[in-house]
């Protein structure tokens, strides 16, 4: 025996501890019974149940489907383009000039083209919202209702800064949809899509808001502070109405960030506080007054803001100041970093163009500006973007679908050029976007779209209106004293 205790110590030792548990865990102060005890585990069984949690969209699609509507165009393209110089008829080069001209003999052939988009009844007596880009340079606008009519509609009036357009048919007693209220929507909201994405009406898909006040160089609707979602949008969705869960429109969707053509989880639709006041003076002036400053803009990074005698990336620098502009009579400088818009800060160069735009024209507005380390007010009476636009003085819409900034020819270089008054226009900047895939480069002055001569950075934005979309145009441009055509793809 003496030789088996040590052995049977460690043994006794678990045993004791095992008991000296058990009998606290059997504590009648602190035990749980047995029923609660088994109900416990019956729920620990039980898998959570996640799609309680989740939003039901369809009390929403069933208030809305009604008045959400299916849009077709119908626009003339084509004519009155280049011809085939003589000279490379019957060469190698004929083929390459048909190509990018068009028709037998180039210039191009008239032709009716088609497109489709969404829209939106925001009143029962006909008038319908959708995107400007939907109805650009449409002969025929026809809408097609819930109930399988389709109506004819007039454009009333299109905003090509916000890409907002107000059209009306003739019709009474249409189900509405409504507008929010407020400006509540943060990121991480659901929200719901309605439109005919591909010609698939009353088509419905939901996603979150991923951002909010977002800016995109180079497209249409730069004055817009975008909503940014990830629901999925694809061609014909545009002009289609977004919802939260109250089931009032929070937005327009109005476009795709895609290198395909398609849905690539980002899709971007203009606010309904912008939008609603947009709708409201077209219905009142026919057209919409936007403020105009005459700067260019650019973002800092935390390089150039620490050399600026910033602590962080803010504001907005200014990089060019547009001659005989609001600016320039105001006194800004390139090299001024906006601060502020009437006390209200300024985050990010993407912030100012809406905060002007949104202004009327003779608005005096006060500008926070840093200037050499030091903070200094400006008071500027806006100009209006519209005679800006269309001025030889003025500045064109940046970049518009294209990715080109474009300006005036400056006095000097015009000289310099040999070129006449009131022709061409100046690319000041190239972003990712058909200019840059065409060739098209900063310096380059452009003298001719398609057939028309380029008298100012207006024309271009006119004309766009007349091409159809994945159309091939070709443009003059001189690079120094070199000229020579590019071919430029619309998107």
């Amino acid at each position: 025996m003496s030789f088996q205790i040590p052995r049977l110590l460690p043994g006794l030792a678990v045993l004791l501890s095992l008991s000296l548990v058990a009998t606290a865990c059997a504590d009648p102060a602190t035990s749980t019974s047995e029923p609660e005890a088994q109900e416990a585990a019956s729920t620990a069984e039980k898998p959570v149940d996640n799609a309680s949690r989740l939003p039901d969209f369809t009390q929403i699609i069933q208030a809305n489907q009604k008045a959400v509507v299916n849009i077709s165009t119908t626009r003339e393209v084509g004519g009155g383009g280049p011809q085939i110089p003589e000279r490379f008829k019957g060469t190698p080069f004929e083929r390459f000039f048909r190509r990018f001209f068009g028709g037998p003999d180039g210039g191009g052939q008239k032709r009716e083209v088609s497109s489709l988009g969404s829209g939106f009844i925001v009143s029962s007596d006909g008038h319908i919202v959708t995107n400007a880009h939907v109805v650009k340079g449409a002969s025929e606008i026809v809408v097609q209702l819930s109930d399988r009519r389709q109506l004819e509609a007039e454009l009333l009036g299109t905003d090509r800064a916000t890409d907002v357009a107000l059209l009306k048919v003739d019709a009474s007693g249409l189900p509405t949809v409504a507008w929010s209220s407020g400006d509540k929507l943060e990121v991480g909201d659901w929200v719901l899509a309605m439109g005919s994405p591909f010609g698939f009406e009353q088509s419905a898909t939901a996603g979150i808001v991923s951002a909010k006040g977002r800016s995109i160089p180079g497209k249409a609707g730069s004055y817009v502070p975008f909503l940014q979602t990830d629901v999925a949008i694809n061609p014909g969705s545009s002009g289609g109405p977004l919802f939260n869960l109250a089931g009032e429109v929070v937005g327009i969707n109005a476009q795709i960030y895609s290198r395909s053509g398609g849905y690539m989880g980002l899709s971007f639709a203009i606010p309904t506080r912008m939008a609603r006041d947009v709708v409201a003076e077209i219905k009142e002036h026919g057209e919409v007054r936007h403020g105009y400053l005459g700067v260019g803009v650019q973002r800092l990074n935390r390089e150039l803001a620490q050399s600026m005698g910033l602590d962080k990336p803010r504001g907005g620098l200014i990089a060019d100041v547009k001659p005989d502009s609001p600016a320039a009579e105001a006194g800004l400088q390139s090299g001024d970093i906006i601060l502020a818009v009437d006390g209200e800060p300024v985050a990010k160069a993407g912030d100012i163009p809406p905060k002007i735009g949104r202004l009327d024209p003779g608005t005096e507005v006060t500008l926070t500006i840093l200037r050499s380390e030091e903070r200094i007010e400006k008071t500027v009476t806006l100009g209006s973007l519209a005679e800006a636009r269309g001025g030889a003085n003025g500045e064109a819409e940046p970049a518009t679908a294209l990715g080109m900034q474009l300006a005036p020819v400056p006095d000097q270089l015009r000289q310099q050029r040999s070129l006449p008054e009131q022709s061409g226009a100046l690319v000041k900047g190239i972003e990712p976007g058909p200019a840059r895939d065409a060739g098209i480069r900063p310096g380059d002055i452009i003298l001719k779209f398609g057939d028309v001569r380029v008298k100012n950075p207006g024309t271009i934005d006119k004309l766009l209106d007349r091409v159809e979309e994945g159309a091939r145009v070709p443009v003059l441009v001189q690079r120094k004293q070199q000229m020579l055509y590019v071919p430029l793809r619309i998107p």
